[in-house]
């Protein structure tokens, strides 16, 4: 990998472009990430300032997700004709724009507005950063280096939401949301001057690396690796829509809920770095096999737990619950050749994204007909399916790393 004679960017690979792709990487993955989470934060007071119903709430929150995961794919081809720097630079000053507009907003077809605009930002960041790590970073430090990026991104998600609560205790939530949006505008300008300018991919690239591909990881792994990722993101996502109600059903009350979330999201950043740190060490099979079936064994185990018990166990499952993905994103640049890594990541953020949203809606017509207990056990066992998939998986990521 070369490193093009754009001002700033440096010669060859080594320490400093590795530090200056990391610190860019991992401080668009927190911000945008901790974007992502202040919808959640913002949605009781939107509903109060303008009188929305729940249906009007889901709205919004389908137009900042729907939009950032649509536009994935749409943002690595920008990038490759204007190039990543300036696309992550524009894409993370427009999250920041947004909620600048957002906080605006005199009425709900305007803040509709400024959702869309800050979730279309937002998408930039997942397949450009993520393709920035595996190409600066290779082999086994790839996927170390793609760990802890992934990591920080829970990092925003934990202190972005906090400090605008902070920040609401001593001003209007208007211009409270208006300077966290223009910390976004000038996080775009820094990654802009900081960002490594890599060489740039061509056609003729492509079709070389579609050919050496062909040579190395068979075509199966990659969409192989896209399903494990869907049923894993899938797994995720129902999981933490029913957790509230089982936890309810043993009692916990609604500040014990709350606390009990942030265990599982603590839980959850630390497997992400933890578990990526294993996978580089014993394999991303066999780390896919551990984290998996501990999910699964800890579901079951959770459902029939007295509340505390159940408490002390919530950790575990984060750790096992999120850091699967980690693995499996930081196998993406194994089985995909430099040249394709940029739309892959695209693709693979934007499968697993969608089957996120799409499987709380699923599951929750199985709740509706079975119950919650039941639905759960149904989730535990979908997926072990991961576990089989991946042994189909392993003879690609063998290929890959043998040639």
């Amino acid at each position: 990998m070369t490193v093009s004679g754009h001002p700033g960017a440096f010669d060859g690979p080594g320490k400093p472009v590795e530090r200056r792709a990391m610190g860019v990487a991992c401080g668009a993955h927190a911000l945008h990430d901790g974007y992502t989470d202040l919808v959640y934060i913002m949605l009781p007071i939107w509903q109060h300032e303008f009188a929305l119903g729940y249906a009007a709430l889901g709205l919004m929150r389908t137009v900042f997700s729907g939009t950032l995961a649509s536009f994935q794919i749409p943002s690595t081809f920008l990038a490759e004709r204007l190039g990543p720097a300036l696309v992550l630079a524009l894409g993370t000053a427009l999250a920041g724009f947004g909620y600048c507009v957002s906080g605006l907003s005199q009425g709900v077809p305007l803040l509709v507005a400024a959702l869309f605009i800050a979730g279309l930002g937002a998408s930039t960041q997942h397949p450009i950063a993520s393709s920035l790590i595996a190409h600066v970073f290779s082999g086994r430090r790839s996927l170390k280096a793609l760990g802890t990026y992934n990591f920080a991104g829970d990092l925003g998600k934990m202190t972005v939401p906090a400090l605008a609560s902070l920040m609401f205790v001593v001003l209007p939530w208007r211009e409270a949301v208006a300077m966290l949006g223009g910390v976004g505008i000038l996080v775009g300008v820094v990654i802009f001057v900081l960002m490594p300018r890599l060489a740039a991919v061509t056609d003729d690239t492509r079709k070389a690396g579609d050919v050496a591909r062909g040579a190395g990881a068979p075509r199966y792994g990659f969409p192989l690796l896209l399903s494990v990722g869907m049923i894993d993101s899938a797994t995720r996502m129902a999981f933490l829509t029913f957790l509230p109600f089982v936890l309810t059903a043993k009692g916990a009350s609604l500040p014990t809920v709350g606390m009990a979330l942030t265990l599982v999201f603590a839980g959850g950043a630390a497997g992400k770095l933890v578990c990526a740190f294993i996978g580089a060490r014993i394999g991303a099979v066999a780390t896919v096999w551990l984290t998996e079936t501990v999910t699964a064994l800890s579901i079951v185990c959770l459902l029939p737990l007295p509340l505390d018990a159940a408490l002390v166990l919530l950790p575990v499952v984060g750790v096992a619950l999120n850091g699967t993905s980690s693995v499996l994103y930081g196998s993406v640049p194994d089985l995909v050749e430099p040249a394709w890594r940029g739309r892959a990541f695209g693709i693979f953020y934007t499968g697993t994204i969608g089957a996120g949203a799409v499987s709380p809606a699923l599951y929750g017509l199985l709740g509706d007909a079975l119950g919650v207990p039941p639905t759960l056990m149904v989730v535990s066992a979908v997926v072990l399916f991961t576990l089989p998939l991946t042994l189909v998986l392993r003879p690609a990521l063998l290929a890959a790393r043998l040639t």
